[in-house]
C-alpha cells in the first residue's frame, strides 16, 4: 500500500472540534475537545488533490485502505486489516418495484468482516490507536461494534474492555469472548455501560475510551462507505441514502466523505440527501429534526428489537442532525412489526437476509416513497449496516414436520404468500 510520491501515504494534518473549529494535534492521543465535543480529522486536501485522481485508485486493492490518503494511518505498517470495504452496491429490483422505487440499491455491510459495518470503525481506529501506542482499547457497546472492536484489537496485539447491556444479542458476547477481550454485561442501557467505560478508563494506564464519537477515528473508516458508493457508481452521488441512526457515526461519516470528495473535485454539487432512520421505540434523533432543534434530548425506557440504533441520546447528535438538513434529507422512525415484515420481505424478494437496522431503513424507503418525498425515478441506496444471521430470532421457523415414510404436498403456500410446486 505506497501512496503517489507527491503525496504521503496520508494527508492527516490536524484534529478540529466540531463545535468550535479550535485545532488539536493529531499525533498524540485525543478523546474529545475542552468543550466536551467530538474531534473530527482534517486533511491536506489540496495536496491529496495535487497528487491523486479516482483513476489511480483504479488499481489498488478492493478494500478501504484504498483512500488511504484520507485516512489517518502515517505508517502502512500500522494499519490492521482483515479485507475490510468494498462491499457490494446490489440492485434490487424485485423489491425495489414492489414498494415503488426501481432504482434501489443496497448497500451490503452484511459481507464485512466480522459481519456487520462496525468492521470499518475498528479497522481505521485500531489502526490508528495502535500507531500512537495505545495499550488496550475501551468502549461500551450495544453489541456488534464491541464484537468488531475486540477482534481488531486481537489482531493487532493490543488489549480490549467492552461493556454491554445484558440484552445486547448474544453472539455479539460470544465474539468478544472468542477475541480475548474483558466483557461485562450491564443491567441498562448503552448510556449505563458508558458510565462503566469512564470509570474503568480513568484507572487504568495506556487505555484509550473509544465510545462513538469519543475518538476521532471511528468516522473516518465509516466514511469510507462514502467513497465506495461514489465510486461504484462512476463518481456519481445517488439522489438519496438511508441509514440507521443510532450513534450516527456513518452518517455523519458519509456526509464528511462527501464534502471532502468536492473539495478534491472528484464529484460535482450534487450530494446525496440524507436519512437518518430511527424506531418508533427509540426516536430522540427524529423528534428533534421534526421540532427543529439542533440536538436531541435524552429519552428514558426507549426500546426496539433494532437494538443497534437503540441510544436514548447520541453524542454527535448535533452532527447527525447538521448531516440530514445540510444534504436536504430527512428523519424518519418506523415501527418494529414493519421491520419484521421488511426483513422477510427483502429476503423473499431478493435472497439477502437484513438486519433489524437495515430492515428498517427499507421500511423508511417504503414509507418515504409513499408519501412522495422520494420520487419513483430516483436512485436510492439503502445501507444494511450487518449480516441477519446475527439475529436469527427476527424470523420464526414455525414449519411442518412430515412423517418419514410420508410425502410432500403437491402446493404449498411460502410466507411471502406465493404459491410453488
Amino acid at each position: 500500500m505506497r501512496g503517489s510520491p507527491a503525496v504521503p501515504f496520508s494527508s492527516l494534518s490536524h484534529l478540529e472540534c466540531s463545535r468550535t473549529g479550535t485545532a488539536y494535534d493529531a499525533d498524540t492521543v485525543q478523546g474529545l475537545s475542552e468543550v466536551g465535543a467530538p474531534l473530527l480529522a482534517r486533511y491536506d486536501l489540496e495536496q491529496v488533490r495535487a497528487g491523486v485522481t479516482p483513476a489511480d485508485l483504479a488499481g489498488r486493492a478492493p478494500d478501504l485502505w484504498r483512500y488511504h490518503e484520507v485516512l489517518p494511518v502515517r505508517d502502512p505498517s500500522h494499519v490492521t486489516t482483515l479485507g475490510e470495504g468494498m462491499t457490494p452496491l446490489l440492485p434490487l429490483p424485485t423489491y425495489g418495484a414492489a414498494i415503488g422505487v426501481p432504482g434501489l440499491l443496497m448497500k451490503d455491510e452484511g459481507l464485512i468482516p466480522t459481519g456487520t459495518f462496525k468492521a470499518r470503525g475498528a479497522a481505521v481506529g485500531v489502526s490508528r490507536a495502535r500507531e500512537l501506542g495505545v495499550k488496550a482499547v475501551a468502549m461500551p457497546t450495544n453489541g456488534n461494534a464491541g464484537a468488531a472492536w475486540s477482534l481488531y484489537a486481537a489482531r493487532a496485539g493490543i488489549g480490549s474492555l467492552v461493556v454491554m447491556p445484558q440484552d445486547a444479542p448474544e453472539i455479539t458476547r460470544r465474539v468478544c469472548v472468542a477475541a480475548g477481550a474483558e466483557l461485562y454485561l450491564v443491567d441498562g442501557l448503552i448510556n449505563h455501560a458508558g458510565a462503566l467505560v469512564r470509570a474503568a478508563v480513568e484507572e487504568r494506564a495506556g487505555y484509550q475510551e473509544v465510545s462513538t464519537l469519543k475518538e476521532p477515528y471511528r468516522i473516518e473508516g465509516k466514511k469510507t462507505m462514502g467513497y465506495e458508493i461514489t465510486e461504484q457508481l462512476g463518481w456519481r452521488v445517488p439522489d438519496v441514502i438511508l441509514y440507521p441512526a443510532g450513534g450516527g457515526v456513518g452518517l455523519i461519516g458519509i456526509h464528511k466523505a462527501m464534502r471532502e470528495m468536492q473539495e478534491l473535485g472528484w464529484i460535482g454539487e450534487e450530494r446525496p440527501r440524507l436519512v437518518a432512520v430511527q424506531a418508533d421505540g427509540c426516536r430522540p434523533i427524529v423528534d428533534a429534526f421534526d421540532a427543529g432543534a439542533d440536538e436531541s434530548e435524552l429519552r428514558d425506557g426507549t426500546h426496539t428489537l433494532a437494538f443497534g440504533i437503540n441510544v436514548p441520546k447520541a453524542l454527535g447528535d448535533f452532527l447527525v442532525l447538521r448531516a440530514v438538513r445540510e444534504s436536504g434529507g430527512t428523519a424518519v422512525a418506523v415501527s418494529d412489526d414493519s421491520i419484521l415484515d421488511e426483513v422477510r420481505a427483502v429476503a423473499s424478494a431478493e435472497g439477502s437476509w437484513v438486519c433489524p437496522e437495515g430492515a428498517a431503513c427499507f421500511a423508511a424507503a417504503r414509507q418515504l416513497r409513499e408519501s412522495g418525498w422520494i420520487a419513483e425515478h430516483e436512485q436510492v441506496v439503502v445501507l444494511n449496516t450487518g449480516t441477519g444471521l446475527k439475529y436469527p430470532e427476527t424470523v420464526a421457523a414455525d414449519v411442518p414436520v412430515l412423517p418419514r415414510d410420508g410425502s410432500v404436498p403437491t402446493a404449498a403456500a411460502d410466507l411471502s404468500g406465493r404459491s410453488w410446486t
